[in-house]
């Protein structure tokens, strides 16, 4: 008999999961591990990290995962050990006496809806700014104990993660979440298992997992569409943020503010106020008004000032270009049903997202907010005066100048920014009650008592750190991107902590410039080269996957870093997150920012470096235009006035600008160092910079900027409409269907202007101004005014406005007359302006019509 070479049969294969079983007196880390509040509080965090270092790092600082795979032997030796023990027990009393103390019941309950948050990086439901912004706020409510609810999705890819070819070229990978490795908890039904929402989408419905991420005191409730008893179709809506084309992004915005709705209905949340955080979530009123409709049976129009009354409108975006438009056709696939349920025409809920109603245009998210919010705001002040005159033509014969259009400066949560160690010298140099009272800049006049060499040695503690971090996290990074392991290791021993280190980390966009630095590469190697005054560069930041030009500035960057002049001088950090940031923001010298303004509508990155005694170099845009001023000795800025209108001599010129200010401001000051090897002036401008500017930038004076502006006032109202089954509502809309039904017939019977002949005036004359209107019975509530704007340059600016008192009335033919005194000379135009008049509406913009006469 032949022998064969092998002979073997299939094996039989069985599964078995072995997990790990927390010990009993363990538990209490899974507790804090589903519960972001280590995410902000150190001693939480470094409980995790110092369970297993490596792990730490290699889960994504991640603690459920961390927990799940640390080992039996691990767990023995910390069941053994006392300190451990006692640890465990101190940092878990921090946390249930945290989150014991109750929720104020003084403040206005409030329902928040974001397309992202950015809570920590392990936990990839953010993309940049506007989800860090909305994770940053939703911790402050907790720590303010603010009775708030946020909605949003668990994506399974999230945002892609970067990484770079050896060219340079951006690759972005979308690497599925496991939902049971996050820590987040599944929402149960009444029969104990996972609760499934059912959203009614044209011809179908579609079904949601409802997922609870526990910040502190506060829910966040997430929306997953990701399972088998959604079609091929509909499972990728919770797939990517700002993935897909315009059809996935409507069903997206369809879930967020319909689902949004029908998923707090469930759950039985019924709040005072409803913030849509970027239009993106402007379709929750789409559906609040049909559950007054319907389930109250009030009138569309009752309904309206209701939703109206208790909804405010966040826009995080300056230029139009930026918004989300629909065409009709798609709009109506998905909205064809919602004007019979409101009792209205197709054209009545068009015109509703239309800045010119009757027209063709698409169907505005934007606009649409800003009908059914009744109020709106910017991000900072100056995107705040942007948005009035964006948003201007919604209210049609009003000056941006008049809108109601508000703004409240964005901030960050400082105890997730700010550093562990710097968090210690607050609590010993400033109190520990500089974390309530952050906000107050009189609970941060005692850094200026604070020696320089403590200053001087926590800058560089820092900044050790974020060598150490780079060094120690981007290592096997680049020598899988860069090809040569020697310019690897060059780039490693030249990270110098001596050096001037400047960062510059943020999503790439042309106009947030990156390209200006290198406008002038031989300059720009003198700087970076000068071995008596070493400096150097560190970039991190992505591109959207469909930004080409976006991507093209990051492989530039690369492409200039690989110079010999440039290497391991210019250095660019890849798949920027929040752990980069937070490494970053603390541990660089100083913060740049050159976006083309006015298009940074508040920036955060910058007030992240003020927590941490990072000085700013920065456009006078966004948050840093009101930073600035509260101490220039605290920074430097590229000015707010522009030279050029063409942009490209623009940016020369700045780039200029900023080579001069490096050389002959920013880095001889650094290097103008004492016996000791600091700069005395240098410590100054950080004492100045923490002591001056952080208070104002603090995410509790945001959040408390939003209860006085927005969230009170309005939850007074709104209560007032509701009240006696919605009185006050009805008479509202009685009347302005009243002055609606007349406005049009109402006759003007004369205007005097007063005119003389060669229409001269001059300062100290009197002026009068009259004219009679047959009101049609409206009487008192039809207002006239005087609007003025003056001359100036072949510019007209707006310069006020006067009412006219009503002088003589019979019947409904009614006389309004101005007498004024001529105070200032300048070149006018003027005209008179007949309004609807009316002490219980919030703001002209709220019934916005208009005749001049």
């Amino acid at each position: 008999m032949k022998l064969q070479v092998s002979n073997a049969n299939q094996p039989t294969w069985h599964n078995m999961v072995v997990s790990n079983s927390l010990p009993e007196k363990l538990r209490p880390l899974e507790e804090i591990s589903k519960n972001l509040w280590w995410v902000w509080n150190s001693e939480g965090k470094n409980l995790f990290r110092d369970l297993d270092h490596d792990l730490w790092r290699s889960t994504g600082e991640n603690p459920v995962m961390l927990l799940h795979q640390l080992s039996y032997e691990r767990y023995q030796e910390i069941l053994n050990d006392k300190g451990w023990m006692d640890r465990i027990k101190n940092v878990y009393k921090s946390f249930k006496d945290y989150m014991k103390q109750p929720m104020r019941n003084d403040l206005p309950s409030v329902a928040y809806f974001s397309m992202e948050y950015g809570l920590c990086s392990c936990l990839k439901i953010y993309s940049g700014g506007l989800g860090v912004l909305a994770g940053d706020y939703i911790k402050q409510a907790s720590d303010s104990k603010v009775n708030m609810t946020a909605v949003g999705f668990l994506y399974r890819y999230g945002y892609f993660q970067q990484s770079l070819s050896i060219d340079g070229q951006q690759i972005a990978n979308y690497e599925p979440q496991n939902f049971d490795q996050l820590p987040i908890e599944p929402v149960l039904g009444e029969d104990g298992q996972p609760m499934i929402l059912e959203v009614p989408y044209p011809g179908r419905i579609i079904y949601c997992h409802v997922w609870r991420v526990n910040v502190g005191r506060m829910k966040l409730y997430l929306l997953d569409t990701d399972f088998d008893m959604n079609s091929e179709f509909d499972r990728p809506i919770t797939h990517k943020l700002y993935g897909g084309d315009w059809e996935n992004r409507i069903k997206q915005e369809y879930l967020l503010g319909i689902g949004g709705i029908y998923m707090l209905n469930r759950l039985g949340i019924h709040t005072d106020i409803y913030h849509a955080n970027e239009g993106h979530a402007a379709l929750l009123n789409l559906q609040r008004l049909v559950d007054y409709v319907q389930k109250d049976h009030l009138p569309f129009n009752v309904a309206l000032e209701v939703v109206r009354a208790s909804s405010l409108y966040t826009v995080h975006t300056p230029v139009p270009a930026g918004h989300d438009y629909f065409d009709e056709g798609l709009f109506g696939k998905y909205m064809g049903e919602y004007p019979a349920k409101l009792g209205i025409s197709w054209s009545d809920l068009m015109n509703m997202g239309r800045e010119n109603p009757d027209t063709n245009e698409k169907f505005s998210m934007s606009v649409f907010a800003l009908n059914t919010c009744q109020e709106a705001n910017g991000v900072s002040w100056l995107h705040g005066e942007v948005s009035k005159k964006m948003f201007a033509g919604v209210w049609k014969g009003y000056d941006p100048a008049e809108s109601h259009v508000g703004y409240v400066t964005n901030g960050v949560h400082m105890p997730t920014w700010a550093a562990s160690e710097w968090k210690a010298f607050y609590a010993d140099k400033l109190g520990e009650q500089i974390f309530e009272d952050q906000s107050n800049p009189e609970a941060w006049k005692g850094i200026f008592n604070v020696g320089d060499d403590e200053i001087w040695n926590m800058r560089m503690t820092l900044k050790n750190k974020f060598i150490n971090f780079v060094r120690r996290d981007f290592r096997e990074k680049w020598l899988r991107n860069q090809g040569d392991p020697s310019a690897v290791m060059q780039i490693m021993d030249r990270i110098n902590p001596n050096a001037l280190i400047f960062g510059f980390a943020r999503r790439f966009a042309t106009y947030k410039r990156a390209h200006l630095l290198f406008n002038d590469l031989d300059r720009l190697a003198k700087i970076v080269n000068d071995k008596e005054r070493p400096v150097q560069f560190i970039f991190s930041g992505k591109a959207h996957p469909a930004d080409g030009a976006g991507q093209g500035l990051i492989k530039h960057i690369m492409e200039v870093s690989r110079m010999p002049q440039f290497l391991g001088k210019i250095i660019f950090l890849e798949d920027y997150n929040m752990t980069v940031a937070k490494r970053l923001v603390t541990g660089v010298d100083v913060w740049l920012n050159f976006p083309t303004r006015p298009l940074e509508a508040s920036g955060t990155s910058g007030e992240k470096a003020e927590m941490n005694g990072v000085l700013n170099f920065s456009v006078l845009d966004g948050w840093w235009y009101e930073g600035y001023r509260f101490d220039e000795k605290a920074g430097w800025a590229l000015t707010d006035k522009r030279t050029f209108t063409d942009q490209s001599q623009q940016d020369k010129l700045d780039a200029a600008t900023i080579y001069s200010m490096l050389e002959n401001e920013i880095i001889p000051l650094y290097f103008d160092k004492n016996y000791k090897g600091y700069s005395p002036e240098w410590i100054q401008y950080i004492k100045r910079s923490i002591g001056h500017i952080a208070p104002h930038f603090t995410m509790k004076r945001q959040l408390d900027d939003y209860i006085d502006r927005f969230y009170k006032p309005e939850a007074k109202r709104a209560a007032s409409l509701k009240a006696h089954d919605f009185a006050k509502a009805r008479e509202i809309v009685a009347w302005k269907e009243s002055v609606a039904s007349k406005w049009d017939q109402i006759e003007v019977l004369s205007v005097d202007y007063n005119e003389s002949a060669a229409n001269t005036y001059h300062t100290g004359g009197d002026y009068q101004v009259k004219c009679t209107l047959d009101t049609k019975g409206l009487g008192d509530s039809i207002g006239v005014e005087l609007v003025t704007y003056k001359e100036h340059d072949g510019v007209s600016d707006y310069a006020g406005r006067q009412q006219l008192k009503i002088v003589s009335q019979n019947g409904s033919i009614v006389t309004y007359q101005l007498d004024t005194k001529l105070t200032d000379a300048a070149t006018y135009r003027y005209a008179l302006r007949m309004y609807p008049k009316n002490l219980e509406l919030p703001h002209r913009q709220d019934f916005a019509y208009v005749r001049w006469l």
